[in-house]
Protein backbone atom coordinates (compact mmCIF):
# COMPACT_ATOMS: atom_id res chain seq x y z
CA UNK A 1 0.00 0.00 0.00
CA UNK A 2 3.12 2.03 0.23
CA UNK A 3 2.92 2.60 -3.54
CA UNK A 4 -0.75 4.58 -3.28
CA UNK A 5 -3.44 5.62 -1.47
CA UNK A 6 -6.64 4.73 -3.24
CA UNK A 7 -7.70 2.27 -1.26
CA UNK A 8 -7.44 3.12 2.47
CA UNK A 9 -10.07 2.72 4.48
CA UNK A 10 -11.69 5.45 6.56
CA UNK A 11 -11.08 6.07 9.84
CA UNK A 12 -13.24 4.35 12.60
CA UNK A 13 -15.96 7.53 14.16
CA UNK A 14 -13.92 10.09 12.69
CA UNK A 15 -16.31 12.63 13.25
CA UNK A 16 -17.08 11.81 16.39
CA UNK A 17 -13.34 11.63 17.38
CA UNK A 18 -13.39 15.06 16.19
CA UNK A 19 -15.71 16.58 17.70
CA UNK A 20 -14.85 14.89 21.23
CA UNK A 21 -11.20 15.99 21.21
CA UNK A 22 -11.53 19.49 19.49
CA UNK A 23 -12.40 21.66 22.57
CA UNK A 24 -9.22 20.11 24.10
CA UNK A 25 -7.18 21.82 21.45
CA UNK A 26 -8.54 25.09 20.55
CA UNK A 27 -5.56 27.10 22.08
CA UNK A 28 -2.38 27.92 20.23
CA UNK A 29 0.47 25.03 20.16
CA UNK A 30 -2.15 22.37 21.86
CA UNK A 31 -0.43 18.70 21.98
CA UNK A 32 -1.99 15.96 20.28
CA UNK A 33 -0.81 12.36 20.48
CA UNK A 34 -2.06 9.49 18.25
CA UNK A 35 -0.68 7.16 19.83
CA UNK A 36 -1.47 4.57 17.10
CA UNK A 37 -0.65 6.80 14.12
CA UNK A 38 -1.30 4.28 11.46
CA UNK A 39 -1.83 5.60 8.35
CA UNK A 40 -2.72 9.15 10.12
CA UNK A 41 -6.62 8.93 8.82
CA UNK A 42 -7.56 10.27 11.96
CA UNK A 43 -4.39 12.67 12.90
CA UNK A 44 -5.00 14.34 9.34
CA UNK A 45 -8.63 15.31 10.22
CA UNK A 46 -7.62 16.57 13.81
CA UNK A 47 -5.09 19.16 12.67
CA UNK A 48 -7.30 20.43 9.93
CA UNK A 49 -10.04 20.90 11.83
CA UNK A 50 -7.85 22.34 14.86
CA UNK A 51 -5.50 25.12 13.05
CA UNK A 52 -3.48 25.80 16.04
CA UNK A 53 -2.75 22.32 17.30
CA UNK A 54 0.71 20.02 16.99
CA UNK A 55 0.82 16.31 16.32
CA UNK A 56 2.87 13.30 17.88
CA UNK A 57 2.40 10.65 16.04
CA UNK A 58 3.17 7.27 17.52
CA UNK A 59 3.72 3.95 15.73
CA UNK A 60 5.67 1.04 16.25
CA UNK A 61 5.33 0.25 12.01
CA UNK A 62 8.22 1.81 10.64
CA UNK A 63 6.02 0.99 7.05
CA UNK A 64 3.21 3.39 8.99
CA UNK A 65 5.19 5.95 9.23
CA UNK A 66 6.19 6.21 5.57
CA UNK A 67 3.09 6.58 4.33
CA UNK A 68 2.01 8.81 7.08
CA UNK A 69 4.30 11.13 6.55
CA UNK A 70 3.54 11.40 2.92
CA UNK A 71 -0.64 11.20 3.87
CA UNK A 72 -0.09 14.40 6.15
CA UNK A 73 1.67 16.30 3.22
CA UNK A 74 2.11 20.08 4.08
CA UNK A 75 0.54 19.35 7.76
CA UNK A 76 3.89 17.48 8.15
CA UNK A 77 5.13 20.99 9.86
CA UNK A 78 3.04 20.59 12.75
CA UNK A 79 3.81 17.15 13.37
CA UNK A 80 6.17 15.39 14.94
CA UNK A 81 6.65 11.49 14.21
CA UNK A 82 8.38 8.84 16.77
CA UNK A 83 8.80 5.11 16.02
CA UNK A 84 7.83 3.40 19.32
CA UNK A 85 5.03 0.97 21.21
CA UNK A 86 2.09 3.40 22.74
CA UNK A 87 2.91 2.34 26.01
CA UNK A 88 6.26 4.01 25.56
CA UNK A 89 4.63 7.02 26.06
CA UNK A 90 6.45 8.56 29.40
CA UNK A 91 9.04 8.37 27.58
CA UNK A 92 8.96 9.99 24.46
CA UNK A 93 7.46 12.91 25.98
CA UNK A 94 10.46 12.82 28.06
CA UNK A 95 12.84 12.55 25.35
CA UNK A 96 10.30 16.14 23.50
CA UNK A 97 10.81 17.89 26.54
CA UNK A 98 6.98 17.83 26.97
CA UNK A 99 5.50 17.89 30.71
CA UNK A 100 1.84 17.34 29.34
CA UNK A 101 -0.74 17.40 26.23
CA UNK A 102 -3.79 18.17 25.20
CA UNK A 103 -5.64 15.10 23.51
CA UNK A 104 -4.79 11.54 23.43
CA UNK A 105 -5.85 9.01 20.80
CA UNK A 106 -5.58 4.96 20.84
CA UNK A 107 -6.95 3.37 18.24
CA UNK A 108 -6.25 -0.21 19.23
CA UNK A 109 -7.40 -1.95 15.73
CA UNK A 110 -5.26 -2.92 13.28
CA UNK A 111 -4.59 -0.48 10.52
CA UNK A 112 -5.40 -1.20 6.91
CA UNK A 113 -1.92 -1.21 5.96
CA UNK A 114 -1.13 -4.00 8.01
CA UNK A 115 -4.48 -5.96 6.90
CA UNK A 116 -3.99 -5.19 3.01
CA UNK A 117 -0.11 -5.62 3.27
CA UNK A 118 -0.99 -9.43 3.32
CA UNK A 119 2.98 -10.42 3.75
CA UNK A 120 2.76 -9.38 6.72
CA UNK A 121 0.74 -12.58 7.77
CA UNK A 122 -2.25 -10.97 9.38
CA UNK A 123 -4.89 -11.50 7.47
CA UNK A 124 -6.12 -15.56 7.94
CA UNK A 125 -7.79 -15.27 4.36
CA UNK A 126 -4.96 -15.36 2.22
CA UNK A 127 -1.28 -17.72 2.30
CA UNK A 128 1.44 -15.48 3.65
CA UNK A 129 4.29 -16.25 5.76
CA UNK A 130 3.48 -16.43 9.79
CA UNK A 131 5.00 -12.58 11.09
CA UNK A 132 2.37 -10.26 12.41
CA UNK A 133 4.64 -8.42 14.09
CA UNK A 134 3.19 -4.49 13.77
CA UNK A 135 7.15 -4.04 14.47
CA UNK A 136 9.08 -6.08 12.02
CA UNK A 137 12.52 -5.08 12.43
CA UNK A 138 12.53 -7.51 15.48
CA UNK A 139 11.11 -9.80 17.87
CA UNK A 140 9.53 -13.11 17.94
CA UNK A 141 6.76 -13.98 14.85
CA UNK A 142 3.49 -15.69 14.82
CA UNK A 143 5.73 -18.83 13.77
CA UNK A 144 8.16 -18.61 16.34
CA UNK A 145 5.26 -18.96 19.01
CA UNK A 146 3.62 -21.52 17.21
CA UNK A 147 7.06 -23.57 16.74
CA UNK A 148 7.94 -23.28 20.20
CA UNK A 149 5.58 -22.90 22.69
CA UNK A 150 4.33 -25.98 24.55
CA UNK A 151 1.03 -27.40 24.25
CA UNK A 152 -0.34 -26.35 27.45
CA UNK A 153 0.95 -22.40 26.93
CA UNK A 154 -0.56 -22.38 23.40
CA UNK A 155 -4.43 -23.49 24.74
CA UNK A 156 -4.44 -20.87 27.68
CA UNK A 157 -2.91 -18.31 24.52
CA UNK A 158 -6.16 -18.99 22.53
CA UNK A 159 -8.31 -19.08 25.77
CA UNK A 160 -7.50 -16.27 26.88
CA UNK A 161 -6.44 -13.85 24.00
CA UNK A 162 -8.55 -15.50 21.20
CA UNK A 163 -11.63 -16.27 23.49
CA UNK A 164 -11.48 -19.95 21.70
CA UNK A 165 -13.84 -22.37 23.15
CA UNK A 166 -11.63 -25.28 21.13
CA UNK A 167 -8.47 -23.91 22.11
CA UNK A 168 -7.51 -27.22 23.28
CA UNK A 169 -7.80 -29.10 20.21
CA UNK A 170 -6.61 -26.40 18.32
CA UNK A 171 -3.52 -26.02 20.41
CA UNK A 172 -3.12 -30.39 20.45
CA UNK A 173 -3.31 -30.35 16.19
CA UNK A 174 -0.79 -27.41 16.14
CA UNK A 175 1.72 -29.53 18.15
CA UNK A 176 1.05 -32.39 16.21
CA UNK A 177 1.21 -30.92 12.67
CA UNK A 178 4.44 -28.93 13.64
CA UNK A 179 6.22 -32.44 14.68
CA UNK A 180 5.74 -32.98 10.59
CA UNK A 181 7.27 -29.66 9.29
CA UNK A 182 7.38 -26.61 11.49
CA UNK A 183 4.38 -24.28 10.45
CA UNK A 184 6.21 -21.14 8.30
CA UNK A 185 2.94 -19.87 6.41
CA UNK A 186 -0.72 -18.64 7.53
CA UNK A 187 -2.82 -21.30 4.59
CA UNK A 188 -1.30 -24.66 6.82
CA UNK A 189 -1.91 -23.34 9.98
CA UNK A 190 -6.24 -22.43 8.78
CA UNK A 191 -5.79 -26.01 7.47
CA UNK A 192 -5.00 -27.35 10.70
CA UNK A 193 -7.05 -25.09 12.83
CA UNK A 194 -10.05 -25.71 10.54
CA UNK A 195 -9.63 -29.37 10.55
CA UNK A 196 -9.52 -29.60 14.68
CA UNK A 197 -12.65 -27.89 15.38
CA UNK A 198 -15.78 -29.74 14.59
CA UNK A 199 -17.68 -29.76 11.36
CA UNK A 200 -20.71 -28.08 12.95
CA UNK A 201 -19.23 -25.35 14.15
CA UNK A 202 -16.76 -24.44 11.33
CA UNK A 203 -19.87 -22.33 9.78
CA UNK A 204 -20.90 -20.70 12.72
CA UNK A 205 -19.02 -17.49 14.29
CA UNK A 206 -17.18 -16.71 11.35
CA UNK A 207 -13.94 -17.38 10.11
CA UNK A 208 -12.77 -20.58 12.35
CA UNK A 209 -9.47 -19.17 12.65
CA UNK A 210 -10.68 -15.76 13.12
CA UNK A 211 -9.81 -16.43 17.02
CA UNK A 212 -6.57 -18.20 16.85
CA UNK A 213 -4.79 -15.50 14.52
CA UNK A 214 -6.33 -13.09 16.93
CA UNK A 215 -4.98 -14.53 19.94
CA UNK A 216 -1.19 -14.80 18.09
CA UNK A 217 -1.16 -11.33 16.94
CA UNK A 218 -2.51 -9.92 20.73
CA UNK A 219 0.90 -12.55 21.81
CA UNK A 220 3.42 -11.52 19.68
CA UNK A 221 2.78 -7.67 19.61
CA UNK A 222 1.90 -7.88 23.33
CA UNK A 223 -0.89 -5.82 22.76
CA UNK A 224 -2.92 -6.04 26.53
CA UNK A 225 0.32 -5.67 27.83
CA UNK A 226 0.95 -2.22 26.20
CA UNK A 227 -2.72 -1.27 27.01
CA UNK A 228 -2.27 -1.90 30.42
CA UNK A 229 0.42 0.14 30.22
CA UNK A 230 -0.55 3.01 28.19
CA UNK A 231 -4.08 4.26 30.13
CA UNK A 232 -2.39 5.56 33.49
CA UNK A 233 0.38 7.36 31.17
CA UNK A 234 -1.71 8.95 28.74
CA UNK A 235 -4.52 10.03 31.70
CA UNK A 236 -1.30 11.38 33.93
CA UNK A 237 -0.05 13.13 30.68
CA UNK A 238 -3.37 15.09 29.94
CA UNK A 239 -3.54 18.80 31.15
CA UNK A 240 -6.59 20.60 32.58
CA UNK A 241 -9.27 20.70 30.10
CA UNK A 242 -7.72 17.62 28.58
CA UNK A 243 -9.02 14.70 26.55
CA UNK A 244 -8.60 11.34 26.05
CA UNK A 245 -10.60 8.65 23.90
CA UNK A 246 -10.18 5.25 23.28
CA UNK A 247 -11.49 3.02 19.86
CA UNK A 248 -11.18 -0.74 20.97
CA UNK A 249 -12.75 -3.78 18.79
CA UNK A 250 -12.90 -6.38 21.37
CA UNK A 251 -14.11 -7.23 25.38
CA UNK A 252 -10.22 -7.94 25.88
CA UNK A 253 -9.46 -4.60 24.95
CA UNK A 254 -12.76 -2.71 25.82
CA UNK A 255 -12.52 -4.13 29.32
CA UNK A 256 -9.42 -2.41 30.39
CA UNK A 257 -10.26 0.56 28.74
CA UNK A 258 -13.65 1.10 30.40
CA UNK A 259 -11.71 0.07 34.24
CA UNK A 260 -9.13 2.91 33.64
CA UNK A 261 -11.57 5.53 32.63
CA UNK A 262 -14.27 4.65 34.86
CA UNK A 263 -11.92 4.68 37.51
CA UNK A 264 -10.08 7.74 36.57
CA UNK A 265 -13.83 9.52 37.01
CA UNK A 266 -14.84 8.28 40.19
CA UNK A 267 -14.32 9.63 43.59
CA UNK A 268 -11.65 8.28 45.99
CA UNK A 269 -13.69 8.78 49.03
CA UNK A 270 -15.94 6.08 50.95
CA UNK A 271 -19.15 5.86 49.92
CA UNK A 272 -20.23 6.72 53.08
CA UNK A 273 -18.97 9.95 53.61
CA UNK A 274 -20.99 12.88 53.07
CA UNK A 275 -19.00 15.27 52.18
CA UNK A 276 -15.81 14.22 49.59
CA UNK A 277 -12.74 16.50 49.88
CA UNK A 278 -11.22 17.78 47.32
CA UNK A 279 -8.22 16.02 46.92
CA UNK A 280 -10.33 12.68 46.58
CA UNK A 281 -12.95 13.95 43.93
CA UNK A 282 -12.77 12.11 40.68
CA UNK A 283 -10.10 13.96 38.34
CA UNK A 284 -11.71 12.77 35.00
CA UNK A 285 -15.33 13.11 34.11
CA UNK A 286 -16.68 10.16 31.04
CA UNK A 287 -17.67 12.30 27.56
CA UNK A 288 -19.54 9.21 26.34
CA UNK A 289 -22.41 7.09 28.34
CA UNK A 290 -21.23 3.59 27.91
CA UNK A 291 -19.32 2.84 24.67
CA UNK A 292 -20.48 4.25 21.66
CA UNK A 293 -20.81 2.43 18.71
CA UNK A 294 -20.64 3.38 15.12
CA UNK A 295 -24.33 3.85 13.02
CA UNK A 296 -25.60 1.59 10.71
CA UNK A 297 -24.54 4.29 8.05
CA UNK A 298 -20.69 3.98 8.69
CA UNK A 299 -21.02 0.27 8.87
CA UNK A 300 -22.21 -0.02 5.63
CA UNK A 301 -19.61 1.59 4.39
CA UNK A 302 -16.76 0.34 6.40
CA UNK A 303 -17.43 -3.01 7.52
CA UNK A 304 -14.69 -2.72 9.23
CA UNK A 305 -15.99 -0.48 12.11
CA UNK A 306 -18.70 -3.26 12.91
CA UNK A 307 -16.79 -4.50 15.93
CA UNK A 308 -15.58 -0.46 17.42
CA UNK A 309 -16.33 0.80 20.85
CA UNK A 310 -15.47 4.13 21.58
CA UNK A 311 -15.33 5.73 25.20
CA UNK A 312 -14.03 9.21 26.00
CA UNK A 313 -13.01 11.03 29.25
CA UNK A 314 -11.75 14.20 30.45
CA UNK A 315 -9.45 15.85 33.00
CA UNK A 316 -11.93 17.99 35.53
CA UNK A 317 -9.06 18.71 38.31
CA UNK A 318 -5.71 19.04 38.03
CA UNK A 319 -3.13 16.14 38.90
CA UNK A 320 -1.77 15.37 42.23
Amino acid sequence: MTQGFADVHDPVMLDRIVELLRPALSRPGAIFVDATLGLAGHSIAILKACPEARLIGIDRDPDAHRVAEQRLGPLMERARLVHAVYDELPDVLDDLGIASVEAVLLDLGLSSLQIDRTERGFAYRVDAPLDMRMNPTGGPTAADVLNTYPVRELANLLKWYGEERFADRIARAIVSAREIAPFENSARLVEVISAAIPAAARHTGGHPAKRTFQALRIEVNRELAALEGVLPAALDALSMGGRIAVLSYHSLEDRPVKRALTRAASDRAPRDLPVVPDDLKASFRLLTRGAERPDEQEIATNPRAASARLRAAERIKEAA
